[in-house]
């Protein structure tokens, strides 16, 4: 080969190299972002929350998700301690249905109680609790504050 086409070669190579490090946040995928809203309880949604001092809590992805976990614990005991046990802990069987929305204690499609026959515990208006789900390598996690009950 000719020094000509090794420093078209070299220069071809560093020019790629340089596109692919200028453009590297294009190859990565969207972090998750979540969000929560609360709810009046509807007819549905009623029985379930009768024993509950706080509205319902929604929780908001950004994009579809199949999910493979999802975990509330109380924020001040994760604070305090790494291996703290949730009060809501769901995974995935096999493969869960994309959602883009869940509601704190309600069943997820595709996903079970992490222990069998577990159900949500009540939540406290007023305590901060961190919600952290996982799909797939996937990881997010989101601070909420449930609100007290309102009358209907």
């Amino acid at each position: 080969m000719s020094r000509k086409t090794i420093i078209v070669i070299v220069s071809l190579v560093l020019l790629g190299g340089l596109s692919f490090y200028l453009n590297r946040e294009r190859f990565q995928s969207a972090p998750i972002e979540i969000g929560d809203r609360s709810l009046q309880p509807r007819d549905g949604m009623a029985k379930r929350f009768k024993d509950s001092r706080s509205n319902p809590v929604i929780f908001l992805l950004n994009r579809e998700l199949r999910l493979t976990s999802v975990k509330v614990l109380l924020a001040s005991a994760v604070e305090t301690n790494r291996y703290t046990v949730p009060i809501w802990n769901l995974t995935s069987a096999s493969n869960s249905v994309p959602v883009k929305d869940f509601i704190y204690g309600m069943n997820i499609p595709g996903m079970k109680p992490s222990v069998k026959g577990a159900v949500a515990d009540p939540l406290e208006p007023g305590v901060r609790y961190r919600v952290q789900i996982q799909a797939g390598s996937l990881e997010a996690e989101h601070d909420f504050v449930p609100v007290p009950k309102t009358a209907r």
